[in-house]
């Protein structure tokens, strides 16, 4: 078993390690200011919540650790609030990245940064006053004990924020119908087409009750979950097929609201 999370975790990495998460939308030469502003223009068009959630305005002076950083997008953020943030990323891209990005804004060095592995943070338990991760503990082989760290190293009366993705998702859905109802595997399961078919190997989706289930017994009040649809809930294309099929899920969401969006955005605090 652990034979195999080390090779699941590798391949992981070597997944992102290609290319961080949202630089594909950028043109501009690479780690160029103007890269790094389109990434950042796309991801918070398409996710406005994201401001919202996070509130990085309200951690000047705090202590922060970001767990996946990726492109850097919510970390310089975290730096342009005046927050004393330290952050790990399981891969040497996005290092890379974020080194580019706080050389090209002029901001000050980090707290701390380095490649390191979520389901082993490298910080004393009680450190920070906030742990954040956003769209990253799903895609680690260990997402329990992945959150488990995240909450060890925040202080008591501190904040957890988290996004992970969320089965009952119209994305998911949507995965399944392409890679297995319509290749005739309809047996397949969500779970099935998220670990082969979303991102890298190895990616899982959370319903609200896993997610509570693997929250409280950790210690943590306040717990909070919040779903959001993104662009990943439709279909893109600008054919007559896409425009009817995202017709039909405008009506899916009219019915459900957000619930059946792709991101839950979970909050708590370590009691």
């Amino acid at each position: 078993m652990a034979q195999e999370s080390a090779t699941l975790k590798s391949e992981v990495k070597e997944f992102w390690n290609r290319q961080s998460c949202d630089t594909h939308h950028a043109e501009s030469r690479k780690f160029s200011r103007e890269y790094f502003e389109e990434i950042e223009q796309w991801r918070y068009a398409d996710q406005p919540f994201v401001h919202a959630f996070a509130q990085f305005t309200r951690y000047r002076g705090k202590r922060i650790l970001e767990v996946g950083f990726g492109a850097g997008t919510d970390f310089i953020q975290w730096l342009r609030a005046g927050a004393v943030a330290s952050g790990i990323d399981l891969t040497e891209e996005a290092l890379e990245n974020l080194r580019h990005r706080i050389e090209v804004y002029g901001f000050p060095q980090p707290a701390f940064l380095a490649v390191s592995d979520a389901e082993k943070l490298p910080f004393e338990p009680n450190t920070f006053d906030l742990g954040y991760s956003w769209g990253v503990l799903h895609h680690t082989p260990n997402t329990e004990k992945a959150v488990a760290e995240v909450v060890r190293v925040v202080r008591p009366g501190g904040e957890i924020k988290l996004m992970l993705y969320n089965r009952r998702s119209l994305c998911l859905w949507r995965c399944w119908l392409k890679n297995a109802a319509l290749k005739g595997r309809p047996w397949k399961s969500l779970r099935w087409a998220c670990w082969n078919h979303i991102e890298s190997i190895g990616t899982k989706a959370y319903t609200r009750r896993e997610i509570l289930q693997m929250l409280e017994p950790l210690g943590v009040t306040n717990i909070r979950i919040q779903t959001f649809l993104t662009s990943a809930d439709r279909i893109e294309g600008k054919t007559t097929f896409h425009r009817l099929a995202n017709t039909a899920l405008g009506l899916v969401v009219a019915l459900t609201g957000t619930r059946m969006g792709w991101f839950h955005c979970i909050s708590a605090t370590k009691a």
